[in-house]
């Protein structure tokens, strides 16, 4: 196989891992690819002396088999605001730049799913900024045309993704530094529920509204990183767990808002103007009704994380450093940063007063909407532009991200064309769905939709194109997902849709999946006693068949409650469906069918209650 050709999404390389290809040659092809670095994306790539442990990590003991862990020898960038062990971090700041023992939480669930870090990549200094040009390492250059900006803070992490150098990588996101270098490269920045993602390890900006982010060429890769990297860390005061995501809206018909004409601001920019109404149409055409929304309860939350208090937690995470040294922190980031010392207390709680009004009211309009389209951002900027005038421009890409955090809730920012006219013309341009917290996994799949309904959507700026990767699907999570808060449940009796007991799912919030069957290694029952008639499945080594079943989708915080009620001689273990793949579902014990009817031949309770008239 021609390495130097192949693409770096999840699906590409697990094909290629899945013919034999062997992982330290993906590296390697990787390593050299970073090498060509002329964007100032990378910090500081790993030498092969550092990424040797990674790589020998996945060969030890004759090889670990590539399908036992999600993300095996899944090259990656860190942004350089979180830790990697032994590597320096720097925040874009080598005044102040330390070496950690260990690296950040999530970073270590990354690399124990198999994945494998490829170095530190730039920011705009501690991660103060949408632009991606604040950093003494050189200002970081779009993907696609080195003379406009990135997009920032995550400006490497966005590039390096943009350019097939890693399959994914992290970022922050505090304003809006995770979707808009996203857009400006053609990319899915995932913007994750705050507290989903453990920021143990990760310099923070604003702590309380800090998350950290994902890049990916797909909505399909972000989700499975999303999925690995989701778990609660009890050392970070701000983590949650994944809650129920509730209906999922992804499928459609559903209903999204958008800002009333005279809320939306493209900055001058007709092209993106085009881009946005394109996009109207084209969620229109996947099942979406466009609801006006006023977008000024949300702009004025916006205002409040620079203009109002959340600014002193800037201050407060590097004081420090700054009062020590300011000299060394870049004008237009010394600037904010310092601007935190003013704020009093008095300050404070005026304003989380009035974002918790703002909140009631923005709130409100998830009654009407499943989810809220806006630009990404309304235009892009020269870096000569945008070193000129740093601050004004600066905040025109937060026009559309500022208020998200604050109000608590997750968005993915998704390509949406390329800009057919003006001085940006043929760079790309996006838009964001937002939802409320812990919507992420419905967002990422409408996002993979809305995406593929594009004509020839290519990944970042890489010659691949979506068309070659798998779509999510709408009834599967990546193996070990910790994003839905829910559990699937396969029956295959009474709790069917439609028959008695279907209700104890359907009055926890469970949805149906779809119909499946299992792998034909059970005999089948039905078993004596009632009222209600049950079925049992024993799986058996031989003489066994295909079962129907439904799979259901159940929210985890009422799974207990639903075991608890099944009688024996049932209960719920682990079912093989006829896919290979394993899901919780009803069972028997083989004591359970002495006096039943084996009715294995029919293969579903359906069947046998229709014999029975």
């Amino acid at each position: 196989m021609d390495l130097s050709t192949l693409s770096f999404d999840l699906a590409s390389l697990r094909a290629a891992y899945a013919t034999g290809t062997p992982v330290r040659a993906v590296i390697a092809e990787a390593m050299r690819r970073c090498a060509s670095d002329a964007n100032n994306a990378f910090i500081h790539r790993l030498t092969d002396a550092e990424i040797e442990p990674y790589v020998a990590r996945l060969e030890s003991a004759g090889g670990v088999d590539p399908a036992s862990l999600p993300l095996y020898g899944v090259p990656f960038a860190i942004k350089d605001n979180i830790d990697l062990a032994h590597i320096p971090t720097t925040a874009g700041c080598p005044e102040y730049a330390y070496t950690p023992t260990e690296s950040a939480f999530l970073v270590q669930q990354l690399i124990a799913a198999g994945a494998v870090p490829l170095g530190k990549v730039n920011l705009d200094q501690f991660a103060t900024g949408l632009n991606g040009t604040r950093s003494p390492y050189g200002a970081c250059r779009n993907a696609f045309n080195p003379d406009f900006v990135s997009g920032g803070s995550s400006s490497g992490s966005a590039v390096s993704v943009a350019k097939g150098w890693v399959s994914f990588s992290l970022g922050t996101d505090t304003a809006g530094s995770g979707r808009v270098p996203a857009s400006f490269n053609n990319l899915i920045g995932l913007k994750p529920s705050i507290g989903l993602l453990s920021a143990t390890g990760v310099v923070p900006a604003c702590r309380s509204v800090d998350t950290v982010s994902i890049f990916a060429l797909t909505a399909a890769d972000a989700q499975a990183v999303l999925a690995v990297a989701a778990v609660p860390d009890e050392t970070d005061a701000f983590s949650r767990a994944a809650k129920p995501f509730g209906v999922d809206f992804s499928a459609g018909p559903f209903r999204f808002g958008v800002p009333r004409p005279q809320d939306l601001n493209f900055f001058g920019n007709e092209a993106a103007v085009e881009l946005f109404a394109q996009s109207i149409e084209r969620l229109h055409a996947l099942g979406g009704t466009a609801v006006e929304v006023d977008l000024t309860p949300f702009l004025e939350a916006a205002r409040l994380l620079y203009e109002g208090p959340w600014v002193a937690e800037r201050y407060v995470a590097i004081k420090d450093f700054i009062d020590a040294q300011p000299e060394a922190v870049f004008p237009p980031v010394r600037t904010i940063i310092e601007g935190g010392k003013a704020k009093t207390a008095a300050d404070a709680f005026a304003a989380s007063y009035r974002l918790k009004v703002l909140k009631r009211v923005c709130d409100a309009v998830w009654k009407d909407i499943d989810c809220l389209l806006t630009p990404t951002a309304g235009t892009i900027y020269r870096i000569a532009d945008m070193q000129a005038d740093p601050i004004r421009l600066n905040s025109n890409l937060g026009y559309y991200t500022n208020f998200m955090n604050l109000l608590d809730y997750a968005a993915v920012a998704v390509p949406a064309g390329f800009q057919a006219s003006g001085d940006a013309q043929g760079l790309p341009w996006g838009v964001t769905l937002a939802a409320p917290a812990f919507k992420d996994v419905p967002l990422l799949r409408l996002a993979d939709r809305f995406h593929r309904a594009q004509a020839a959507p290519s990944l970042g700026a890489t010659a691949a194109t979506l068309a070659d990767t798998p779509a999510i699907t709408t009834t599967e999570l990546p193996k070990g997902s910790n994003t839905a808060g829910t559990v699937k449940v396969a029956v295959c009796g009474a709790h069917l849709s439609g028959l008695p007991l279907n209700w104890q799912l359907t009055q926890r919030g469970a949805r149906l999946l779809g119909a499946v069957q299992s792998a034909p290694e059970y005999k089948f029952y039905a078993l004596a006693g009632g009222p209600v008639q049950r079925p049992g499945m024993v799986r058996v080594n031989e003489g066994g068949a295909a079962i129907d079943m439904e799979v259901w989708e159940l929210p985890a915080e009422h799974f207990g409650s639903f075991v608890d009620g099944i009688p024996a001689p049932l209960g719920i273990g682990k079912v093989k469906l006829a896919d290979g793949a394993w899901v919780s579902g009803f069972v028997c014990e083989a004591v359970g069918v002495e006096g039943g009817t084996e009715i294995t031949a029919l293969g579903s309770w359906r069947a046998w209650l229709a014999r029975q008239g």
